[in-house]
């Protein structure tokens, strides 16, 4: 994908990620990051027990994953240097190992901040599943520095 400018970025713009499949490791390291080691993350047996029949991912793994696998959609010509925040964000389903999941991004909003050098992009993200269910979602900002040409788009 090529870079695209300020300039050029248009509100309802539509941007979809490669897929990648989740795994034990992924899980553990997500347990190990978070100190969580609850049965429903860990226990193989305790989690069959439960509605969803296996262990499952922590929630704010989806948000660490689409923020990874979603960096370059769209790659912003102008230099990206700062997330204004994540906000409205949802569980609609587990994440659990063996899920494929990729990424989907509209441009919602775009705007030039006070100083004219740098501008603040928002973004609804979604993380989506093999089955083309919608996993987790929400809006996230990023402020980049506008080129030398900086639009007043």
């Amino acid at each position: 994908m090529s870079s695209i400018a300020y300039n050029d970025l248009v509100v309802g713009a539509r941007f979809e990620g490669p897929g990648r499949t989740i795994t034990e490791t992924d899980l553990s390291l997500s347990c190990m990051l978070t100190g969580d080691w609850h049965p429903i993350h860990a226990d193989a047996e305790f989690a069959k027990k439960t509605p969803i029949g296996q262990r499952m991912l922590h929630g704010p793994f989806g948000i660490l994953l689409v923020m990874g696998m979603a960096t370059h959609l769209p790659e912003f010509a102008d230099e990206v240097i700062a997330a204004t925040g994540i906000q409205e964000w949802r569980y609609h389903a587990p994440i659990v190992v063996g899920d494929t999941l990729h990424t989907e991004t509209e441009i919602v909003a775009k705007r030039i901040t006070s100083d004219g050098r740098r501008a603040i992009i928002d973004r609804r993200f979604k993380l989506v599943n093999h089955q083309g269910k919608v996993i987790q979602d929400g809006l996230a900002g990023a402020m980049i520095r506008l080129g030398a040409a900086g639009s007043q788009s």
